[in-house]
């Protein structure tokens, strides 16, 4: 019978069923083939009474059939023909998992919305050319006790129960759980045990100059530790630690006994690692580009290695996995040809292609329902209903407004001016309730939008509650069905603010269900699930004629905009020019932001040419990484899937040392302040009551992203990215309920792949945190006041400490801050409260590695309540400076460059050495303190009086230090200069993350002034060198108000005890 004599199918809506589309008969070869019939032998769970073989069936299933259809096909097939039809009676379907061997590998077919014909399995059959595939029926297994018992100590150091489905709406925890399966095991079996046991910390940057002058004809010394005795051996910065190692035995090779080697060892059972440390010298890179050499070279310090045995690898290694693998085709749909109901007959319509839905999209506001009502019973609600991508808003509608009490019902349907056909992935139903006197709606939101219907009226209104709901979900189909979903409450004055322009985006629900808002919505329902095709590439003729055909002075204007800095924002015309002069703008990769924010990412055809246009990007390629440039595309203004992914594409050049640096802004995490020898350091850790901010991640749709699995197979490769990846994922997981199921599904793939030696460090860090974050409260309850830290104080503080160490505190762990570090035992006698609000504790451990060569101890400043993040962003920016000099000049640059403010005697510091340094980044961007209304900040940053004494030079006196001063801050200030696009870029990522000083893109102004954008290089030197003349005029009132700060801690300290 041709396809032509069947009755044509229909997209029903629920409500109109009676309703019939008549669809054209359109028969194709990529018609037929969707409808092919697959032969296929399953592998029963039951057996032949007689002979014990597994029974088989041999069916034949339509390619366009889903895996849940297949699987009921195969339950009525087998209830005919078993002979234990009792068995297939007495289970259903949804009890038995699909599975598959490819490779060796056993695969499950997971996704039951998935068509067949797009399933990997079948693609591989057809590779091997064989006709017939097999695919094994099995029952699910419940989890045996050491595998619940394993995912219990998984979610303790997650904090979070992954396993816990109450506050989804969907499977996508689930599916991305399964999905992160295959690329953590491809990562665990690619990398080198030996390796991934001694995590190498090395970079391939070349050595710097003021290095290079620091080594003699080539070479250096280096001392070789083994028991009590040692060798000092010289050797060239080029050899590699294999070399060294060789060479030292060759040299020992009569002398084994007095270092105590066995005399059948040879350098093949050793590896290098640096005294006091668990940080190995070891693999082919020169012993010149490890981080630790240099840090040796830069401090004049001798270099100490001890002779070792090498880690065993054993010790990482990786839990049995308890789950099949599922392929990357999971959860991937056919082409709109394998999808339209085009000449297609009814009864063979399984899933329909979302581009054949040609109506408008609309939704149903049922209500809204809240436990309690705001106090002022006056007031009227109304909701607003957007459709937004990324920051781009596609549509919006609101409902009318009603009287604000427990229960709002408006029980009407919102039709949006865009169709279905044209809801791109990744977009959002964005719901918000909004309250006022009065009907009008004035409210501003930071989207690209139309203008609204509402926005003549000039009656205040106030946003409430908002949640999200994706329209495609992480399977490529249009959500259907009704939906009562918990919404998120807008921060009063007076509450933290937090992240909440990030948070903004989330697409989870809040888990407060009991007194939470919540809101009652209906989507219209198909008679089959409607499915998002995937794009096939095909060439663009219009793209290719207009390439040809731009005039001069267009391109001129169109070189203009694209050299705009990234704060630069683009009228309607340049983003027409960019789009209309495509092919000719992706020939610039600096244009690609900007070129991808002018896609009208609600019109379907136009995302088709976009894809069209980036599957050209060859200078994209083959273009040097500017990571700034990249991380422009991951930012919340792109929510597009394949934009993102060609970014993280771009990302994966980066090293590892790299991939740390800008790790925050990846996955922004909150910080620890360290006391080192070159200054605070910061790391992500002990502060679980502060809110960090993954921006990145958190502006991806969905759970499971490119970016999402670079970050763990980049874990997965390193121990060090790993360590870090770790703490910036838990301190997240502990503040934000909007991400938590996102950074717990990514946090537990790593761990899952770790291998059981990071497992043990992990536990011990977690316990020492949790620990000292009590104490820690105990003390901030104990001594409330700013400066009142008494000695009675200090003795609780020991008190306490001692109790831990005799009891709960592990022997020995790993340092947050610094994993090549173990803490032993505390130094309480040196351990106390510090003099500051937050009451820090400042606690001091012994190092736990008995190779160290000095008693120097190990300093942990541990704070609770601050915002740190701040301090890790500012440090991240700041070189490396030496001696007071370098560092001051450093400092002064960074200061004025970054906003500074509120510098004081307490948070300018000095080392030994003379190396001055900053701690404290509360006040950043000019956002600045005042005193009685009066600004504080005078200068432009903190030059005194007493560190142009240090430089041997007094109020206008010069001096050849003095010199050298302003010679290293213009250089520092005009190299900022130069990247300041990627200042500028970074910050704007942080945008959304909540921290008080940085909340709009006026805040981030203050850099581009700073850095006097516009101006010649030129005038650019004589601004700064003008700012140091300010300060060296006006550093007496810099002494003043540090004059005022100490008097006023005394004070307040007499004022407590008088009391």
């Amino acid at each position: 019978m041709e396809l032509g004599d069947y009755e044509q199918p229909v997209v029903m809506r629920e409500e109109n069923k009676r309703r019939r589309r008549r669809m054209k008969p359109h028969c194709t070869s990529s018609n037929l083939s969707s409808m092919e019939l697959i032969s296929i032998e399953f592998i029963l769970p039951t057996s032949n009474k007689h002979t014990k073989v597994p029974e088989m069936l041999l069916l034949e299933i339509a390619g366009n059939c889903t895996v849940e259809q297949m699987k009921a096909q195969i339950w009525m097939r087998a209830m005919e023909m078993s002979q234990t039809t009792d068995f297939y009676h007495a289970f259903t379907p949804d009890q038995f998992v699909l599975q598959y061997q490819k490779k060796g590998q056993w695969y499950e077919i997971y996704d039951k919305h998935q068509l067949l014909q797009t399933l990997d399995c079948i693609l591989y059959w057809k590779v091997l050319q064989k006709k017939v595939g097999k695919i094994y029926v099995v029952q699910k297994q419940k989890p045996s006790e050491e595998v619940q018992e394993f995912q219990r100590q998984l979610n303790d150091l997650i904090g979070y129960d992954v396993t816990d489905v109450s506050n989804v709406h969907d499977d996508e925890l689930e599916f991305t759980r399964r999905r992160l399966v295959t690329p953590r095991m491809i990562e665990v079996a690619c990398r080198d045990p030996k390796l991934y046991a001694m995590h190498p910390w090395t970079t391939s940057k070349p050595l710097p100059e003021y290095l290079f002058k620091k080594i003699t004809n080539n070479n250096i010394f280096i001392i070789i530790h083994r028991g009590t005795t040692s060798q000092k051996i010289k050797v060239s910065i080029d050899d590699t630690p294999d070399m060294i190692l060789q060479s030292f035995f060759t040299k020992m090779a009569k002398k084994k006994s007095l270092m105590d080697i066995p005399e059948d060892h040879s350098e093949l059972d050793f590896v290098l690692r640096i005294c006091g440390r668990d940080e190995y010298i070891t693999g082919d890179t020169p012993i010149k580009d490890f981080h630790w050499i240099r840090q040796c070279l830069k401090n004049g310090e001798e270099i100490h290695l001890v002779l070792d045995n090498p880690p065993d690898p054993s010790e990482d290694e990786v839990q049995k996995e308890e789950w099949p693998l599922v392929d990357d085709c999971t959860g991937v749909t056919g082409y709109h040809e394998q999808l339209t109901i085009d000449g297609k007959d009814h009864e063979r319509v399984f899933t329909i292609s979302l581009w054949d839905c040609n109506r408008k999209f609309r939704v149903k506001i049922i209500g809204i329902d809240i436990p309690v009502l705001p106090r002022n019973t006056d007031l009227t609600v109304f909701v607003e209903a957007n459709i937004q991508h990324g920051q781009q808003l596609l549509s919006q509608r609101r409902t009318s407004s009603k009287p604000f009490t427990e229960e709002v019902l408006w029980n009407v349907w919102l039709e949006f001016d865009i169709k279905i056909k044209d809801l791109p992935k990744g977009a959002l139903l964005n719901l918000q309730i909004y309250c006022g006197k009065a009907q009008g709606l004035s409210t501003k939101t930071n989207l690209q939008s139309h203008e609204s219907p509402n926005s003549d009226s000039k009656c205040k209104t106030q946003l409430l509650y908002y949640v999200n709901l994706l329209l495609i979900d992480h399977r490529f189909l249009l959500r259907s069905g009704e939906y009562v979903l918990h919404m998120w409450k807008i921060p009063g004055k007076g509450e933290e603010q937090g992240s909440i322009n990030a948070d903004k985006l989330t697409s989870a629900t809040n888990p407060d269900k009991e007194n939470s808002m919540a809101i009652s919505i209906v989507l219209d329902r198909y008679c089959h699930p409607i499915a998002l095709p995937k794009h096939r590439i095909t060439s663009d003729s219009q793209g290719d004629r207009t390439r040809a055909e731009m005039p001069n002075q267009l391109r001129k204007q169109l070189e203009e905009i694209i050299a705009t800095d990234p704060l630069n924002p683009l009228s309607p015309e340049d983003k027409e020019l960019l789009w209309h002069f495509r092919y000719e703008s992706i020939k610039h990769p600096k244009a690609y932001p900007k070129l991808l924010s002018s896609v009208k990412w609600g019109q379907q055809e136009i995302v088709a040419k976009t894809y069209q246009l980036l599957a050209k990007k060859e200078v994209w390629d083959q273009s040097t990484l500017d990571v700034g440039l990249t991380m422009q595309l991951l930012d919340c203004n792109f929510s597009d899937e394949n934009v993102r992914a060609m970014a993280v594409q771009k990302l994966e050049s980066l090293e590892d040392d790299d991939v740390l640096h800008y790790l925050l802004q990846l996955v922004q995490g909150v910080p620890i302040l360290h006391p080192s020898a070159g200054g605070i350091m910061l790391s992500p850790t002990w502060f679980i009551p502060n809110r960090s901010s993954y921006a990145a991640v958190k502006f991806e749709p969905y759970h499971d992203s490119a970016l999402a699995r670079f970050l763990l197979k980049r874990g997965l490769r390193n121990k060090r990215i790993g360590h870090f990846l770790f703490w910036f994922l838990r301190s997240e997981i502990a503040q934000s309920m909007h991400y938590q199921q996102r950074f717990a599904v990514i946090l537990e793939a790593y761990l899952r792949g770790c291998g059981k030696a990071m497992l043990q460090d992990f536990m011990k860090q977690v316990q020492v945190i949790e620990l000292l974050h009590k104490v820690t409260m105990e003390i901030k309850s104990v001594s409330a006041e700013k400066y009142d830290v008494t000695s009675q104080v200090i003795a609780q503080l020991r008190q306490k400490l001692e109790k831990l160490q005799g009891s709960k505190l592990p022997e020995s762990f790993r340092v947050p801050y610094d994993p090549g570090l173990r803490a032993g035992a505390l130094v309480i006698e040196k351990c106390k409260v510090m003099a500051s609000k937050k009451k820090p504790l400042w606690l001091e451990f012994k190092c736990a590695d008995p190779t160290a060569l000095s008693n120097e101890t190990i300093g942990i400043i541990f704070k609770h309540g601050d915002d740190l993040r701040q301090d890790m962003l500012i440090l991240q920016f700041q070189a490396a400076v030496e001696r007071f000099v370098y560092s001051c000049a450093g400092y002064c640059v960074a200061t004025f460059v970054l906003g500074i403010g509120d510098r004081h005697n307490d948070n300018i510091m000095i080392t030994e050495t003379g190396n001055l340094f900053h701690i404290d980044f509360g006040h950043i961007l000019g956002n600045y303190k005042s005193f009685l209304g009066i600004n504080k900040e005078r200068v432009p940053f903190v030059l005194t009086p007493d560190f142009l004494f240090v430089m041997g030079t007094s109020g206008k006196k010069t001096s050849l230090h003095f010199h050298k001063f302003q010679d290293v801050c213009v250089k520092a200030y005009l190299a900022l200069r130069h990247h300041t696009n990627l200042l500028i870029i970074l910050f704007s990522m942080m945008l959304m993350t909540g921290m008080p000083q940085l909340t709009s893109k006026e805040d981030i102004e203050y850099i581009r002034d700073a850095l006097t954008v516009g101006k010649s290089e030129e005038d650019a030197k004589k601004h700064f060198l003008d700012q140091i003349e300010v300060c060296r005029d006006k550093g007496w009132t810099v002494q003043f108000n540090w004059f005022l700060h100490l008097v006023l801690g005394i004070k307040q300290g007499v004022e407590k005890h008088s009391a």
